[in-house]
């Protein structure tokens, strides 16, 4: 800040008192005898002190003088969000503008002695109005008081988006039918062209802040805000071009990854999965993937419910057992770790995996299909002796 003022400045001018030409004498003009003009001249400098002290002092109290505050302890109540890189000023100016704090001066005066003060972190805060500039930074510093009170709602990996709006009406106030007139609008939502308006994967798994006064389109825009992130993190673009795929078939993979894997086998599934598109007919798999998950998708039900042989023949582009290569689009959504798993897939020759452990997880790979026979029977073992079957 530049501290400088502007001030008219006046200036005296001597009059020069010549002697005239030749040499000769002019004789002294008459004028006013005694101490009277010294009397006139200090009046005039102690005015122009007096002026000038006057101005200094009400400068310097306008620009250090204690800022306005409000003594608190306030009252009524007002939600207040600290968004992620705002500086101290930047919450002052929205605090004064919520009616929290009397000024920004107070608020940054305030910060400024206060050590934790540089370790505000973003989210909701539960305020007053006419708050003590301190005592608003007491709450604000407090990790406790972050969301305290604000409304949350955590989606898992591997919801469809049926699962996410019974999920989003259940835990809010808002209603199906205005969660999905939200989703019809895919421009507002800011899905990505490939998408094709279906929002079938790009609503991203994560805990979520459902801010006042906000609206089903305003949560569904952050979750695929989130998937943008997620697909910028993983060079999203950079591997469908490095692997040969469109970026909406490496969006499927990664929900069918997120279908069938646990985060440490998702490579290798992905890898399966390219294995069995690229090279048809190796192995016995002619060019199906025959995942379970896209039938149960196909159908509308739960992706995990076992699937019968009659189930297999529904007639639906979703139908892997039916239908060769990728479904249309994504089955549900993946997250981080699944969509790393399409665009990283592991090196290896396998076409078959096996849970061959239902507790732990454990997941064996085949390359060729007697063994995947023989970690089938292994599982069928297992069942027998389990009760997790």
């Amino acid at each position: 800040m530049d501290d400088r003022t502007e001030s008219d400045e006046g200036s005296f001018v001597d009059e020069v008192y010549e002697a005239p030409a030749g040499g000769a004498r002019r004789r002294k003009r008459r004028g006013v005898s005694g101490c009277l003009p010294v009397l006139v001249v200090l009046a005039v400098v102690a005015g122009l002190l007096y002026f000038g002290v006057t101005r200094g002092m009400d400068f310097l109290e306008d620009q250090f003088g204690e800022a306005e505050d409000y003594p608190g302890p306030g009252s009524g109540r007002v939600t207040f969000q600290v968004v992620s890189g705002d500086s101290v000023a930047d919450m002052g100016r929205n605090l004064k503008e919520a009616g929290v704090v009397a000024s920004v001066d107070a608020f940054t005066a305030a910060a400024s002695s206060n050590p934790d003060a540089t370790s505000i972190q973003a989210g909701y805060f539960s305020l007053q109005k006419e708050m003590k500039a301190s005592d608003v930074v007491e709450v604000l510093v407090d990790p406790d008081n972050v969301n305290k009170g604000v409304e949350k709602v955590t989606f898992p990996e591997g919801l469809t988006v049926d699962q996410t709006v019974e999920t989003l009406a259940e835990k809010t106030d808002f209603k199906v039918k205005g969660i999905r007139r939200a989703l019809e609008d895919a421009d507002a939502l800011g899905l990505p062209d490939y998408a094709d308006g279906n929002p079938e994967g790009y609503l991203f798994p994560a805990t979520y802040i459902v801010a006042p006064g906000s609206t089903p389109a305003d949560l569904l825009r952050q979750m695929v805000d989130r998937w943008k992130q997620a697909a910028e993190d993983a060079d999203l673009a950079g591997a469908a071009e490095r692997l040969g795929y469109t970026e909406a078939e490496l969006m499927t993979i990664a929900s069918l990854t997120e279908a069938e894997a646990r985060p440490k086998d998702m490579a290798k599934v992905a890898r399966v999965i390219y294995n069995r598109i690229e090279n048809e007919g190796t192995a016995g798999t002619i060019g199906l993937l025959q995942i379970d998950a896209t039938v149960n998708f196909a159908l509308g039900r739960n992706l995990g419910v076992a699937i019968t042989n009659e189930d297999k023949e529904v007639d639906s582009p979703y139908n892997t057992h039916k239908y060769k290569g990728l479904p249309p689009g994504p089955i549900e959504a993946p997250g981080d770790a699944a969509i790393k798993a399409a665009t990283n897939p592991a090196k290896g020759d396998w076409y078959y995996y096996v849970t061959v452990d239902l507790k732990t997880g454990e997941t064996k790979f085949a390359e060729s299909y007697d063994e995947f026979l023989d970690y089938k029977a292994e599982f069928t073992e297992y069942c027998t002796t389990s009760d997790a079957c």
